[in-house]
């Protein structure tokens, strides 16, 4: 007798052939019969001639401290993911001593803007070591997890506050080689590094001030493991991008890994960059390496208000150091004549126009209700000014409690983004699941593909499939995931492909501590299996906790 069927569906099997219609048995947590089966099972799902597909994987997630107290990792289960890759960005939660969790966790506040409630109201950090780590979410996943390792906490652990100060030398570099070999065999997928990231000080992360040598040295470590190096290049300028493109091409070279970079935006502002990003990964994979580019499938939108930091201004010091401070001090900095003049400088000549006249005023327990759904350009226009001014004394006059929404950041043309996203070096991802929870959604990557880019006729609904099932299981070595093939792992998604899609955001306060956070529900995802067993159906998460830690 089966555990499960799922029966009546057209299955997309992950491999990129045609869809047929059948049935998938599952026992024993895998997947044990595709197309026409007989035979009874303890429970069937009525598929109903929706799409029956593997369960899609997300590469590039920050949910570190969210797994410690939702083990579902919402909302990823219910867009139809059954794997996550957290740790990027060189950060995770461990190797860290406990000395240093102040540190890093302050690194979280300012990268991923994750608010410190999560970190210190809902779990005991009992653990320093990657095997504690692993140990501590593994006790309630319903979502299976591929952690990757932070190349700052390694140079923390080994190097303490050196780690931002210097280069490391030889015997450090030999000590940081056996801490990540530790990780690894704990069940560490790879390493993640970061050429771009600031601390909540505004210094370099750890991570940068590592020479070549080190991340050769590192780059050795995970070739005897056969694992994954991923980086955030300096995606701001796509000369250097494109030279670390080069070295990462030399890394996977020389010791036989895989490495991927993201973010990878289309802008039309600069609609050259992303082609010759494309180029030179192509030509680098014709000499053998593997250089994945990771590309989103959709633009940002950031939500903000004065009351915290926000990714929105993370390219604007004057404003990231001024928002850093307590309330009190930052609201005496934004009354201060001379402050606002200097931060409404560093907008440039126009006053921020280009970068803030776009804003749309979101709303806010203290927003003015004729204010709300105008852009910030339109009331700035009417009041004399220019956005950035407009922005802060609306925000004062109402105790800095206004919301406003960028929309639709980047990735402007989907006709353009299109054939990038089917490129077959591309590697789908860069969700960002779990980071910048505050300021905007991070999840819907899943949706959108299948809304955006299959239903308009962009992509084959079998060649999105497997961009996010088996392409990203192959890319990563996770090895009997990413296809429903006999023997796989019976992570399996129900799915309406005339409907999934991500619904608009939303604020939840399920946090820690009753903090506000955005998500964007699913629309279209029936039912969700991991590893064989029920986690999501109906529009309702189960009591399953089937998830496992997996390289």
């Amino acid at each position: 007798m089966f555990d499960v069927i799922v029966r009546n569906g057209l299955v997309v099997d992950g491999s990129g052939e045609k869809a047929f219609k059948g049935d998938v048995a599952v026992k024993d947590g895998l997947i044990v019969a595709v197309g026409d089966v007989s035979g009874p099972a303890r429970r069937e799902i009525d598929a109903g001639g929706r799409v029956i597909a593997p369960g899609f994987i997300d590469p590039h997630t920050h949910f570190d401290v969210q797994l410690l107290w939702d083990g579902a990792a919402r909302p990823a289960l219910e867009h139809g993911v059954t794997c996550i890759v957290p740790g990027n960005c060189s950060l995770s939660l461990a190797p860290l001593k406990a000395a240093d969790r102040p540190k890093v966790v302050g690194m979280f506040q300012q990268i991923e803007e994750m608010p410190p409630e999560a970190f210190t109201q809902a779990f005991d950090w009992s653990w320093e070591d990657f095997a504690g780590y692993r140990d501590a979410i593994a006790r309630n996943l319903s979502i299976n997890v591929a952690p990757l390792v932070g190349h700052s906490v390694i140079r923390l652990w080994v190097m303490g506050e050196a780690a931002q100060q210097r280069t490391a030398t030889a015997d450090e570099i030999a000590a940081m080689q056996e801490l990540l070999r530790e990780c690894l065999a704990a069940g560490a997928v790879g390493l993640s590094t970061s050429f771009v990231d600031l601390d909540e000080h505004g210094r370099p992360v750890p991570s940068r001030f590592a020479d070549f040598a080190e991340l050769d040295a590192l780059s050795a470590v995970l070739g005897e493991f056969g694992r994954m190096l991923q980086c955030v290049p300096e995606f701001y300028d796509v000369d250097i991008t494109i030279a670390r493109i080069d070295q990462l091409s030399e890394l996977s070279l020389k010791h036989a890994i895989p490495t991927t970079f993201s973010p990878v935006f289309d802008n039309t502002s600069t609609p050259d960059n992303a082609p010759r990003i494309l180029a030179r990964v192509e030509e680098q994979f014709a000499r053998g390496a593997r250089v994945w580019p990771q590309m989103q499938t959709r633009p940002i939108d950031i939500s903000f208000s004065l009351l915290r930091p926000s990714l929105f201004f993370a390219r604007l010091p004057r404003w990231v150091r001024v928002l850093r401070q307590p309330l009190e001090a930052r609201l005496h900095s934004l009354n201060d004549p001379e402050t606002v003049a200097k931060m409404v400088e560093d907008l440039g000549p126009d006053g921020g126009r280009k970068m803030m006249g776009r804003l749309i005023v979101r709303g806010g327990d203290a927003a003015p209700a004729e204010m709300v759904g105008r852009t910030l350009g339109e009331i700035a226009a009417e009041r004399g000014q220019v956005p950035a001014q407009a922005l802060i004394d609306i925000s004062l006059a109402h105790g800095l409690d206004v919301a406003f929404l960028a929309a639709d950041m980047g990735h402007e043309d989907t006709d353009r983004i299109g054939p990038m996203l089917a490129h077959p070096l591309v590697h789908i991802g860069a969700s960002d699941g779990g980071a910048h929870i505050a300021s905007f959604s991070t999840y819907g990557d899943t949706g959108y593909l299948f809304s955006e880019f299959v239903r308009k006729g962009l992509m084959s609904l079998e060649h999105a499939v497997r961009k996010i099932t088996a392409e990203t299981a192959d890319i990563w070595g996770l090895k009997g995931r990413g296809r429903l093939t006999p023997g796989h792992a019976a992570d399996i998604v129900v799915f309406d492909p005339a409907t999934i899609d991500r619904a608009e955001e939303r604020p939840v306060f399920d946090m820690p501590g009753e903090g506000m956070r955005y998500v964007r529900d699913a629309r279209g995802v029936d039912a969700v299996l991991v590893n064989g067993e029920v986690a999501y159906l109906g529009g309702a998460y189960t009591e399953a906790r089937s998830g496992v830690v997996c390289v």
